[in-house]
């Protein structure tokens, strides 16, 4: 019954990873879907992030992300106070998430693919810690080519995540996703039998 942590920059392929283990059998539990959830109308998260950041709940209670992420990019102490609200309400989701799967299959392989690990680490103990990983040049124009993102954004964006070192230091494995799909695909199947077995 392992528990992975799949994790990677923005634009590294992490979810591609994420995909073809699915594909092969483990669960996976998706981070950024949790928060997507947590952050529905009338829950909890968003009503509490509509106090804290008056104007980016609207009157039918969507949370807009854009306008929430014009106020926290680039300010510390407003990401503080966001981290607060949102990451222990997806921590406390996670590991329920996590159980269930456990209680289903007690020999499921559990993946859980997220990208801020290095940020924010959970109380989780992992049992190997997986590193999507892929030069920020590469991750740029991927944004920029696949995403529509403008380079200025892009280059932001790569540049307010920790640095690929620091994320490679915490890898059990190294998934290098600068090559061609296939190669990307063939690691994460190699990384699947080691799994498996």
């Amino acid at each position: 019954m392992p528990l992975i942590a799949l994790t990677g920059g923005i634009a590294s392929g992490k979810s591609t990873i994420a995909r073809r283990l699915a594909s092969r059998g483990a669960v996976v539990v998706d981070a950024d879907a949790t928060v997507r959830e947590l952050q529905a109308p009338g829950e909890p998260v968003t009503l509490a992030i509509g106090e804290a950041f008056p104007g980016v709940v609207g009157a039918d209670g969507v949370l807009n992300r854009a306008a929430l992420g014009g106020v926290v990019f680039g300010d510390p102490e407003a990401l503080a106070r966001l981290n607060a609200i949102v990451h222990p309400a997806v921590r406390w989701e996670t590991q329920r998430r996590f159980a269930d799967a456990f209680a289903a299959d007690p020999e499921a392989v559990v993946v859980y693919d997220v990208p801020l690990l290095a940020e924010a680490r959970g109380t989780a103990e992992w049992d190997l810690v997986v590193v999507a990983d892929a030069p920020a040049s590469m991750r740029i124009g991927r944004l920029v080519t696949e995403r529509g993102m403008a380079e200025p954004d892009a280059r932001a964006r790569v540049a307010n995540q920790v640095g690929d070192d620091e994320r490679r230091a915490l890898a059990d494995v190294v998934i290098d996703t600068s090559g061609t799909l296939d190669e990307t695909l063939a690691q994460a199947d190699a990384l699947w039998e080691r799994l498996s077995r």
